[in-house]
């Protein structure tokens, strides 16, 4: 059974457009919402248990799709990394939300605008209980560096595959060409603003647990920042796993992305037990 509806919520001191297509078999929304930031359409998918009571609190499973590709690849993708992130939320009742954030853009401005209206979203829609972000690629760079400028809002974060230094990253011309669009200009000329969004260099906002995968052979994003980001949050006394594979390339298999996003969760809870 599919439907639609229109929700007009408070936001910036304006309303703003909220436009759901249901389709109540699956359990998925797919969300059109105008953004705040640029007035502009976007959206974000939301997978969640098909059962939930009325003011139940929910964790949040943000998942961020890679270079290429849009919101539906974590919710629809066969491959290890996005079928690991579907069962574990499935499995542990969480919500799943996988949006555009505005294609191949590398975590730029705008598209960390969205999620904050994302965020703030489903935070009126029912009670949001920890937010974990993950990604894998282009998703997992997004992940660490949303996580690194806004670390507040994090519970736990999973980069797979991922870059934590922009200033460094030329492995992939069209990721480096795809941040110069998104981030107003090249690392030459706007050098703060790629610095900002390296989350290598800023290891003490970090205090989330922290998992990564990284691949020996990876020639996309070389693992060498996200190794380098792990240890320095580690010696910080950080929750850190990190799976790295020698002879792997760029891609991280089921049993390490689901170990991966298991471990944050894990370490989330076991800290909010120990504080309560």
């Amino acid at each position: 059974m599919r439907g639609s509806g229109v929700v007009r919520a408070a936001g910036a001191g304006r309303a703003s457009m909220r436009m759901c297509t249901v389709d109540e078999e699956r359990g998925t929304e797919d969300v059109l919402f105008r953004a705040d930031c640029d007035g502009s359409c976007q959206r974000y998918v939301v997978v969640a248990p098909k059962k939930v009571a009325p003011g139940a609190t929910r964790d949040v499973l943000l998942v961020l799709h890679g270079h290429g590709a849009d919101r539906w690849q974590f919710v629809k993708d066969p491959r290890g990394e996005c079928r690991a992130c579907r069962d574990v939320a499935a499995e542990r009742g969480m919500v799943l939300v996988s949006p555009d954030y505005r294609g191949d853009s590398w975590m730029g401005p705008t598209a960390e605008a969205d999620i904050l209206q994302i965020i703030r979203d489903l935070r009126a829609a029912f009670r949001v209980g920890r937010l974990y972000v993950a990604g894998g690629s282009m998703g997992g760079t997004a992940a660490l560096t949303f996580t690194a400028l806004h670390p507040e809002m994090v519970g736990g974060v999973v980069a797979m595959n991922a870059v934590a230094n922009l200033l460094e990253f030329d492995s992939f011309p069209p990721g480096v060409e795809a941040m110069a669009r998104s981030f107003g200009g090249t690392k030459e000329k706007l050098p703060e603003e790629y610095r900002r969004r390296s989350a290598e260099l800023f290891p003490e906002r970090f205090t989330m647990p922290l998992a990564v995968t990284t691949g020996g052979k990876d020639v996309v994003t070389p693992p060498d920042s996200v190794l380098r980001l792990a240890r320095a949050v580690s010696e910080r006394g950080g929750m850190v796993r990190v799976f790295h594979r020698k002879t792997a390339g760029h891609s991280t298999s089921y049993r390490d992305a689901r170990a991966a996003v298991e471990f944050v969760i894990r370490m989330a809870e076991k800290g909010a037990r120990r504080r309560g």
